[in-house]
């Protein structure tokens, strides 16, 4: 395959030679053992990689959006699974963003270190799903502390983080003139939150995705964990989610060119009747075809980074990005399943491993058809409909 991108040449051969440590059989014993790959995050904390997002005044990288998804595409093309370790990347931009000053001097120097993780966002809720304005879990402002009870769901890396951002409504729906308003942001100290008013019940899943079940019972959060004003929460969150779902597009394509290398080689080899079997045009086209979608999904994506970095909107770009990279790797992944016949069952070829990572796109951290109805009432002006 060509080489792109060739301005970030050098992050991309540094996240090569990082990720040459960890071959597929890292990789696939962690999937088998339902495990977590802490020496591969490790390694790309301890080399400044998941900081890239953080200014160097804070200890960061100082990096942009753009060089950021370079490096979760290349982590994805590699064979590994950026899933892992990617909300230390994308959760701290509340914080960046919206933070006070002594809040950010209290927590990015020692998220950028490692000393601290952030890896979790509690947004989603069991009966609300994406229909965030409509979350139940509350936050009741008493005696300088805020009192959080709910319920929250499918919500990734509890188990390995020190911190976790939480949406929670602290004025009633009935009583906000706008139902976007009335939400605020906190950021919890979990190692202080678990078994003192938050319980976390993990749930086993198709991936070996470390995703949870939360339940707040009257959790006290100090009065100074609120980001921004009480309130605004909804809009503050805007932010991280744009560059979550960018990213998030950044590994759809690094899967999407693993699935095509691993595709065309494994054709080229695979000989049936005499002749290899991409010499036939019914092989030679689905490999193809996904090859130029996953090309298109990029240029997608730089777009929605280009827009982010400048600090302009970038909420369409950033979800027609992530749908079209999330379609692009499930088209490649199809394709490289099909051609490798019953090999692309065998676990030995990690094929089925990353065939099944790549599906979550299709539905998390939005599904297509949300991204759809966005395009359609925000961009071609359509009237909403939900």
């Amino acid at each position: 395959m060509p080489e792109i991108h060739d301005q970030y040449q050098d992050i991309r051969d540094a996240i090569r030679d990082l990720c040459a440590q960890f071959d597929d059989a890292y990789f696939r014993r962690v999937d088998q053992q339902r495990g977590y790959p802490a020496e591969f995050v490790e390694a790309l904390t301890k080399a400044g990689w998941l900081a890239a997002l953080i200014p160097a005044e804070y200890g960061g990288s100082g990096l942009g959006l753009t060089e950021a998804c370079v490096v979760l595409e290349e982590i994805n093309h590699a064979g590994g699974n950026s899933g892992a370790c990617h909300g230390q990347m994308y959760n701290m931009e509340t914080v960046l963003r919206h933070g006070s000053k002594a809040q950010k001097q209290k927590w990015l120097p020692k998220i950028a270190t490692g000393e601290l993780r952030l890896q979790s966002m509690a947004v989603t809720e069991p009966t609300t799903g994406t229909d965030t304005t409509r979350i139940k879990t509350t936050a009741v402002k008493k005696d300088g502390r805020y009192i959080v009870n709910g319920q929250k769901v499918w919500i990734s890396r509890v188990q390995h983080s020190d911190l976790m951002i939480l949406l929670a409504r602290t004025t009633p729906l009935d009583q906000v003139k706008r139902k976007s308003r009335g939400m605020s942001i906190f950021v919890i100290d979990l190692k202080s939150a678990i078994g003192h008013g938050l319980t976390v019940r993990p749930i086993l899943n198709m991936v070996n995705h470390e995703t949870n079940e939360l339940f707040f019972e009257n959790l006290e959060i100090p009065e100074e964990n609120l980001i921004g004003e009480e309130g605004e929460g909804f809009k503050y969150i805007l932010d991280g989610l744009n560059a979550e779902r960018t990213l998030i597009a950044s590994e759809c394509i690094g899967d999407g060119y693993w699935f095509t290398d691993r595709a065309t080689k494994y054709v080229s080899e695979r000989i049936v009747f005499g002749r290899p079997i991409g010499q036939n045009q019914g092989v030679q086209f689905p490999i193809a075809r996904a090859y130029v979608n996953v090309e298109a999904a990029a240029l997608m994506r730089d777009k929605a980074c280009a827009l982010f970095d400048a600090h302009d909107d970038c909420g369409a770009q950033a979800n027609m990005a992530k749908m079209l990279a999330a379609d692009a790797s499930w088209e490649a992944a199809n394709a490289c399943l099909q051609f490798h016949g019953g090999f692309g069952f065998a676990c030995e070829y990690d094929v089925e491993r990353k065939f099944r990572e790549t599906r979550l796109y299709q539905v998390a951290p939005i599904s297509t058809n949300l991204v759809l109805s966005y395009v359609a009432q925000h961009v071609l002006g359509m009237p909403r409909s939900f």
